[in-house]
């Protein structure tokens, strides 16, 4: 099936018109308008750049570890998140054995 495109009129926003070079010039930065509206340490908090995946407080280890391949392939199977689920059946296993 083919999709089409909206003309572009009905993608006209009354309630957001388009900027004009006036609307442009008065225009401030977000770093002077926002500690007015939010105070200036959540300003800052705001505007401080974030990358990457938010630090966790219980981070995972990173192992590299060689299962049968029926192992593998039966939490495969089960779809995306099988190696959470794997690690929930160790998990479990660990509530009734000893590791060692």
């Amino acid at each position: 099936m083919v999709e089409r495109r909206k003309h572009p009129s009905t993608l006209i926003d009354d309630e957001n018109p388009e900027w004009t070079v006036e609307d442009f010039a008065r225009a401030k930065p977000a770093s002077e308008v926002l500690p007015k509206f939010m105070g200036s340490v959540a300003a800052a908090e705001m505007l401080r750049p974030k990358r990457g995946r938010p630090i966790s407080a219980n981070p995972k280890a990173h192992v590299n570890l060689r299962l049968d391949p029926d192992v593998v392939a039966a939490f495969r199977a089960t779809g995306r998140g099988w190696q959470t689920r794997l690690n929930s059946a160790l998990k479990d296993w660990l509530k009734d054995h000893s590791p060692a």
